[in-house]
């Protein structure tokens, strides 16, 4: 393609068209969005979502036997925001350093953030690691 045809072809497409689904605005900057761009966007913007929602979907058992306090920190001095009963699972959103505390899965620094302001301690938690399983939190 020579430079003036990709010259008048850029200029032809200064105007963008965008196709809003849901909260999440696709923006076509070469030229317009047909019906096809649409749903091919449309389609990835659900499975993003799904993939999002599958892997929240992920629990963890909370030790046999046990009351666990949910703390608003990573450590024991912090305010206990609410008590998970026997048999609970939690979603572990991600993970960080605290208080180094023992319980029935060792001893371990590391506070699992199960809901914003929401931490229990992963020696409660049955991860199957001595380590992280999730992010760090931010």
């Amino acid at each position: 393609m020579a430079i003036e045809e990709i010259a008048e072809t850029t200029t032809t497409a200064a105007t963008a068209t965008t196709a809003t689904t849901g909260t999440t605005a696709i923006t076509d900057t070469i030229g317009t969005l047909d019906a096809a761009d649409v749903t091919a966007a449309t389609a990835a913007t659900d499975a993003t979502a799904t993939a999002g929602s599958t892997a929240a979907a992920v629990t963890y058992p909370i030790a046999p036997g046990y009351q666990v306090n949910v703390r608003s920190g990573p450590g024991t001095t912090y305010k206990v925001v609410k008590v998970l009963p026997y048999n609970s699972r939690v979603p572990i959103r991600c993970q960080r350093h605290g208080q180094k505390v023992s319980g029935p899965y060792g001893t371990s620094d590391i506070w699992d953030s199960i809901a914003p302001g929401q931490y229990v301690s992963d020696t409660y938690v049955r991860t199957g690691s001595d380590g992280f399983v999730a992010a760090p939190c931010g």
